[in-house]
């Protein structure tokens, strides 16, 4: 059996990310591998991305549906780690050349104004600690070959996180209800997909609070001006070049984000 060395696994999926070749599913190559492992992978990652100078400016939350934790036969989400060398605007255009096989997910972001840090986080100090909430779509790729992911995979691999674009639009929480506010996706201004908050966990907020005292285990908190992505509505949409995405919340705004095609690269 392979022994499970966390750098030199993350070097690996780090060649992968940037040459755009994936490899085989760490859960094939490495069957022993935990979930103590896969983010242990995760953070070696994050740790030499901000040695060469991207900085952490939120987490994202996956797997909040229960039909995505059934899926992969767990009982709990994922997170990851945001970089703001992954972070864009309403309306930008990606290169969808910078990928292996992107897709998209809408979702509501937050944007807090103190940290949090559990155990004993709830929905209420949530939201206390937060700022305002933004649409927001999450870019996600997997450097894992043909999507061939189980749970130790898609953590190890950032949580199969490639880029965020946030809304324009920041609304305070106050007297709003995420959990059935109505979202409507569309591609190339048709309609595709349509949704309510309460697809993640029953509310985002309870998503939030669950990754504040996941990561309070390891002491570790959500930081004031950090963003935090909640959690999918909707099954993510594989995207092609030539396609414009646009998100339309009831009450928090809308965020739009196009595909173009650029010269393929090794970096």
């Amino acid at each position: 059996m392979k022994q499970i060395k966390h750098s030199e696994i993350a070097g690996r999926l780090l060649v992968a990310e940037r040459s755009r070749v994936p490899i085989e599913p760490l859960s094939t190559a490495y069957p022993a591998i935990s979930v103590t492992d896969a983010y242990q992978i995760q953070i070696a990652q994050i740790q030499e991305k901000v040695a060469q100078g991207a900085k952490i400016v939120g987490k994202k939350i996956g797997l909040t549906s229960e039909a995505m934790q059934q899926m992969f036969g767990v009982k709990t989400p994922d997170y990851g780690h945001l970089l703001d060398t992954m972070m864009h605007v309403d309306g930008d255009t990606i290169d969808i050349d910078r990928f292996i096989e992107p897709k998209l997910e809408s979702e509501i972001g937050f944007v807090l104004k103190s940290d949090l840090q559990g155990p004993g986080i709830t929905e209420a100090d949530v939201i206390e600690a937060t700022a305002y909430v933004v649409p927001a779509f999450e870019l996600i790729d997997s450097r894992i070959q043909d999507w061939k992911i189980k749970f130790a995979d898609t953590v190890a691999d950032n949580g199969s996180s490639a880029r965020a674009i946030l809304g324009g639009k920041s609304t305070e929480l106050a007297n709003l209800d995420l959990a059935h506010i109505g979202m409507v996706v569309s591609r190339n201004g048709q309609q595709i997909a349509t949704a309510a908050g309460a697809a993640v966990m029953g509310n985002p907020l309870r998503a939030v609070a669950w990754l504040a005292n996941a990561l309070g285990e390891f002491g570790i908190a959500l930081k004031a001006g950090e963003v935090v992505l909640s959690g999918a509505l909707t099954a993510a949409v594989p995207v092609k070049a030539r396609e414009t995405y646009t998100a339309e919340f009831a009450h928090i705004g809308c965020v739009s984000v196009s595909f173009g095609e650029g010269r393929r690269r090794v970096e």
